[in-house]
């Protein structure tokens, strides 16, 4: 049943599909997100931090800066984009993937397919991310318009430098229609499988991977702290991923350090493994498992093999992804969601052909403040 906040907005729980049994996502309804009052995004917070993601349908007409306002709602400090200079870095594997609007630059355009114009954009190229450009193995030519895989699980964050950000808007301007596709979660098939929309978001929540941990696990989680690599979408450039999605393989092909930008030894980021929701408390194993570099444990003890690091974090994350752990998002012309940042993780997933053009607004940006941990 839909609930009244205070303000003009109802919030209707999602209804997990069949063989679901996620717990968070929620369509806002009753607002016109162009005119907001104080009340109004008050309750959009809430609604965010209760809920993870939450929908707003028929947003067509929804402009980038009151995008850009309403992802600032929740850091009104924070206005430079999550990723900082991250894009202008050509070796970055983030480059090819997004583009800024001009006259908004917190707003990045992303998709697939020729754009003749958008939004002072001109004959722009955009690239759908494909699986076969990250991981170590690959779907068939032959298989992969009907099968696909979860690209990259990960937050958006720089993790060198600037502070997560703490919510992330994506609206859907421009959706090619087509059949559904398979998701499979091994590189043989044998595994997991998980029906998705063609070209869905997939989001699993991080507080719910934390509640499945073991007693051990989760106070393991409370006291330990992630280490990411300095400029990590460069370091990580020549790794490949898990079929999964969910970090990368150990075969000794990061970059090493003097091959990066220089570093900054104070820019480096050390983060708490478990991250705190400023309205619920529930707490959340929120780590970018293609990022991390070490662990830092309740002792001090670092634990620097990376080989063993990436394992660690693959069997605390994993359970959390299981098929009916995870919202694969149905894109529909229209649709805007926002989703906290700081506690779910997300994954691009299918493939477009060229001639099928896909234009989504994206909108993050660097928080003012770094995460809260267990005991803030």
């Amino acid at each position: 049943m839909p609930h009244s906040t205070g303000s003009n907005i109802e919030v209707h729980k999602l209804s997990p599909p069949p063989g679901s049994s996620i717990d968070f996502g929620a369509e806002i309804r009753g607002l016109d997100l162009e005119n907001l009052s104080d009340a109004d995004c008050a309750a959009i917070r809430k609604a965010l931090y209760e809920n993870s993601v939450i929908l707003f349908k028929n947003q067509q007409n929804l402009t980038p800066r009151a995008q850009y306002e309403i992802t600032k709602l929740f850091d009104p400090a924070a206005d430079s984009y999550g990723h900082g200079k991250t894009l202008d870095a050509k070796r970055s594997i983030l480059h090819p993937d997004l583009k800024t609007i001009p006259h908004q630059p917190q707003v990045q355009v992303i998709g697939n397919g020729f754009v003749e114009s958008f939004e002072g954009l001109s004959n722009i190229t955009l690239k759908h991310p494909h699986h076969k450009t990250f991981h170590s193995t690959s779907i068939s030519d032959e298989e992969d318009r009907d099968n696909t895989r979860f690209y990259r699980w990960h937050i958006d964050a720089a993790l060198y430098a600037l502070h997560p950000p703490k919510a992330t808007s994506l609206l859907a301007v421009s959706v090619p229609q087509s059949a559904p596709q398979t998701l499979h979660y091994t590189s043989d098939g044998s595994g997991d499988t998980l029906q998705v929309p063609r070209g869905s978001t997939a989001f699993s929540s991080s507080y719910t991977t934390y509640d499945l941990l073991s007693p051990a696990d989760q106070h393991f989680a409370r006291t330990t702290k992630v280490q990411y690599a300095p400029h990590p979408y460069i370091w990580m450039s020549s790794a490949r991923s898990r079929p999964d999605g969910l970090g990368l393989e150990s075969t000794g092909l990061e970059l090493p350090e003097s091959s990066l930008p220089p570093i900054d030894p104070a820019l480096i980021q050390t983060l708490p493994m478990c991250w705190k929701n400023p309205v619920t408390g529930r707490l959340a194993l929120q780590i970018h498992p293609s990022a991390v570099q070490k662990l830092v444990l309740e002792d001090g003890t670092v634990i620097d093999d990376l080989e063993e690091v990436r394992a660690i974090v693959h069997r605390l994350q994993r359970p959390g992804i299981a098929p009916e752990l995870v919202y694969a998002v149905d894109w529909q012309e229209g649709d805007f969601v926002i989703f906290d940042n700081r506690g779910v993780l997300h994954s691009v997933t299918g493939s477009f052909l060229d001639e099928e053009v896909r234009v989504f607004r994206q909108c993050n940006m660097a928080a003012s403040e770094p995460p809260l941990g267990p005991e803030d």
